[in-house]
């Protein structure tokens, strides 16, 4: 893969991180407890999606910090007072199930070479 294909890779993850972020932002809310399990459902799936498709942890870092900056933004609230989250157990669950869930897929050993060799010096 040439590096303009992989920065726009991990450009493209990012923001399915941050649509992903907004959209289990307000599915969680919605739809108790049906939408929070498939709001970590998605996030889960893009983490390890990114983790496949690019085969590195970076793949898993991109969506996971578009993902992040959306939650944060969506949970800072405005001024007037309107804001995504309420601090309710369902929010919890979801910012720290969405965390839990990059921070494992990004530990996830990192996938065999094509060529079917392990990559150990003298194999």
């Amino acid at each position: 893969m040439s590096r303009g294909a992989r920065i726009a890779a991990y450009t493209g993850l990012a923001v399915l991180g941050a649509v992903t972020g907004v959209a289990g932002a307000l599915v969680q809310g919605a739809w108790f407890p049906g939408g929070l399990l498939l709001a970590l459902a998605a996030c889960g799936g893009l983490f390890y999606g990114g983790l496949r498709a690019t085969g590195t942890q970076a793949g898993v870092m991109a969506p996971g910090a578009g993902w992040l900056v959306a939650v944060v933004l969506l949970s800072l609230g405005r001024p007037e007072g309107d804001q995504v989250f309420w601090g309710g157990l369902a929010e919890l669950v979801y910012l720290i199930g969405g965390m839990a869930a990059a921070v494992m897929c990004a530990t996830i050993p990192r996938l065999p070479h094509q060529g079917g060799r392990s990559g150990a010096l003298g194999a």
